[in-house]
């Protein structure tokens, strides 16, 4: 791949934007690499757990590049609007849980490619935002949907209608991020936060992901007979029988996803 990098540690996929020199900016031919990487990912049974990050140390993502957006036709920047919408329910849609590690700047598309993810931590460095109506177009790649979902329809509204730029304190109070970290912890801080969820029972982190992101779209009783049914799937599993044993034992147990 010329856009990404990737790379598997044990149970944990770590998928990296590389356009550094673009401030990882999203092209076609990056949209079409991440949409193959998180195709393979999603049928993967080893990856438990995904880190989306940016290389270089000064952005995350600028969202679209726009270098790339000037010489495209009408027909070519719908393309790439489907595209990028496309690929982002996929990551939202995961059975695996993801993580955004933010380290510096998230921007429009960037910042949509976060929000579809589980988790975003950010360095405190960090400065974020839908800022696309600052371009006279409006957030496209889910941004309108996520973002007042996440945080309230009127903190959403303020914050795409005036294209506000946040720092990661701001966004965290906001209630964008799940964590902040000292610019320094960033990769340790992600790294113990991805831990503390692999430790647990890997059946039992898709079943209790699927509950909670079909429930939030169902009403009340259809949303409690979801998780019935989602905790259903983890009754005749080694591995809940495996957590019994452990706890007898006064031992870690030792999960194998079955």
């Amino acid at each position: 791949m010329e856009t990404l990098l990737y790379e598997q540690k044990e149970h944990l996929a770590v998928v990296t934007l590389h356009r550094p020199d673009a401030m990882n900016a999203f092209n076609y031919d990056m949209l079409s690499e991440l949409g193959q990487v998180v195709d393979a990912i999603r049928i993967n049974p080893d990856i438990r757990l995904v880190i989306f990050r940016g290389a270089g140390g000064r952005a995350f993502s600028v969202g679209a590049d726009l270098k790339e957006r000037k010489t495209l036709t009408t027909e070519q920047v719908k393309r790439n609007l489907y595209k990028i919408g496309e690929v982002f329910t996929t990551i939202e849609n995961l059975p695996q849980p993801t993580i955004a590690m933010i380290d510096g700047f998230a921007f429009g598309g960037g910042m949509e490619l976060a929000l579809a993810c589980d988790f975003r931590i950010a360095s405190q460095k960090s400065v974020m935002g839908l800022t696309e109506t600052s371009l006279a177009i409006i957030p496209g790649a889910g941004g309108t949907q996520r973002l007042p979902r996440l945080i309230g329809e009127s903190k959403a509204l303020e914050l795409i209608l005036t294209a506000r730029k946040l720092t990661a304190e701001e966004a965290h109070s906001y209630g964008l991020l799940t964590q902040v970290a000292p610019d320094d912890a960033l990769v340790d801080q992600t790294e113990e936060f991805a831990l503390s969820i692999l430790s647990n029972g890997p059946v039992a982190l898709v079943q209790a992901k699927f509950a909670v992101k079909n429930g939030m779209n169902a009403d009340l009783q259809t949303g409690l007979q979801i998780e019935r049914k989602a905790y259903e799937l983890t009754i005749p599993t080694e591995d809940r029988v495996e957590a019994l044993l452990a706890f007898g034992e006064k031992r870690k147990p030792q999960f194998k996803g079955k």
